[in-house]
């Protein structure tokens, strides 16, 4: 048995991979984002003019002007501005599909067919391709209707179960479905690549909100599928564990997660009321959660007597899952101070900003790139240059030809 290689890689695992992405928002441009990340070449088609929606999503902006909601899903990518609904659009377009290994799309079902680009039969002429799509609601029943990440949390069920259980229903305080389904299409994908290395042949690979966010309700979705009980919003409290929810101290709330009576026991007897682990109130988690109003009256009396982030210490000085309510700018202090160095600086053109660090660490390591997201047609030339200048119809015989080409980087 040889030792596992220790040297850092000379590149991302999908440094042979180009991406063509089509995508608008969120959930596409953060699949492509996902990709380049991990070495693609992603080139990113916008509108002339006005390019991605989220580019006038703001504020907040940057301090070059960027809304950041943009620069959110658009870094390590080129940008090339593209009217596809005009002849010399369309065509440049479909060179470029036909040089591209996936394609990444969120038009609704049908749209890009009747611009012309008919992504079925470019599967066929180009049969490596992989097309990647996302959509709000399927390509069947649900094909026309809009994707917004918020409908989706409205719809799949997630608001009913989020919010406090006399209020009203709340979103997620994220775009938490967008996110998911772009991690769910970026799975599908690398599944694409890796059979396509096996077969020589590409497939569609398609996600839609609905079912992305129906996966992620996990255990909730299960109850109504497997027993047929319909959860409903408890808040922070959860449905079959206690204590496991907020609770206040003298100046904030507190986390608390206890998954069993030993974490109830160290607890209780960290809070000072080791007698409660006793009680046969609270003996055993089927107790605690019948008595779940008695015991977070107790635990909330002894939790006044310290902070939220005195009692976090101490809490995770005895390996207790406790920690207090942070914004999101101490939630990145958290992780600073743990060693996990959470923001990434990004570098385009000496124009410097910052963004989240890929989530995932890799050993041996390769270098992600820390290219900054792109300004409107920052790479149109270049692009256009490497497909042939100036651009003209596709002959028929370049229509059936798969073309694996590649356009130079920059």
């Amino acid at each position: 048995m040889t030792d596992a290689p220790s040297q850092p890689l000379p590149s991302g695992p999908l440094s042979d991979i180009r991406v063509l992405d089509l995508s608008r928002v969120l959930a596409g441009p953060l699949t492509a984002m996902n990709l380049a990340d991990l070495g693609a070449d992603v080139i990113k088609v916008e509108r002339p003019g006005a390019g991605d929606d989220t580019r006038a999503w703001g504020p907040p902006f940057a301090e070059d002007g960027t809304a950041t909601y943009f620069q959110t899903s658009n870094r390590n990518k080129r940008s090339i501005a593209i009217d596809f609904r005009e002849d010399s659009g369309r065509e440049l377009v479909l060179r470029l599909i036909a040089q591209a290994d996936v394609v990444v799309e969120n038009y609704l079902p049908g749209a890009l067919e009747r611009a012309g680009i008919d992504l079925e039969a470019l599967r066929i002429q180009h049969p490596g391709l992989i097309v990647a799509s996302v959509t709000g609601f399927g390509s069947a029943g649900g094909a026309t209707r809009p994707g917004y990440d918020f409908v989706a949390q409205a719809l799949s069920g997630l608001m009913h179960i989020t919010g406090e259980h006399e209020g009203e229903a709340m979103k997620v305080g994220v775009a938490l479905v967008d996110v998911l389904a772009s991690k769910d299409l970026t799975l599908g994908i690398l599944a694409a690549l890796r059979n396509r290395d096996r077969t020589g042949f590409g497939m569609r690979v398609e996600v839609n909100l609905l079912s992305s966010i129906q996966s992620a309700l996990a255990n909730q979705i299960q109850a109504t599928v497997g027993a047929g009980v319909e959860p409903t919003r408890l808040g922070n409290v959860h449905p079959s564990i206690m204590p496991y929810e907020s609770l206040p101290t003298r100046d904030g709330e507190l986390a608390v997660a206890i998954g069993n009576n030993k974490q109830f026991r160290d607890f209780v007897t960290e809070l000072g009321r080791p007698e409660l682990a006793e009680d046969p109130r609270f003996a055993t988690n089927p107790d605690r959660v019948a008595h779940r109003p008695e015991l977070r009256e107790i635990l909330a009396e002894a939790l006044a007597a310290d902070t939220a982030e005195g009692w976090q210490e101490r809490f995770t000085a005895a390996n207790l899952a406790v920690g207090k309510v942070n914004t999101i700018g101490e939630g990145i202090e958290l992780a600073q101070s743990l060693g996990i160095d959470p923001v990434v600086e990004l570098d385009r053109d000496g124009v410097t900003s910052k963004g989240i660090r890929h989530p995932i660490r890799y050993t041996p390591e390769f270098a992600i790139p820390t290219l900054g997201p792109p300004a409107l047609d920052a790479d149109g030339e270049a692009i256009r240059n490497g497909v042939g200048a100036p651009i003209s119809p596709l002959t028929p015989a370049e229509v059936t030809r798969t073309r694996r080409s590649r356009i130079p980087r920059p």
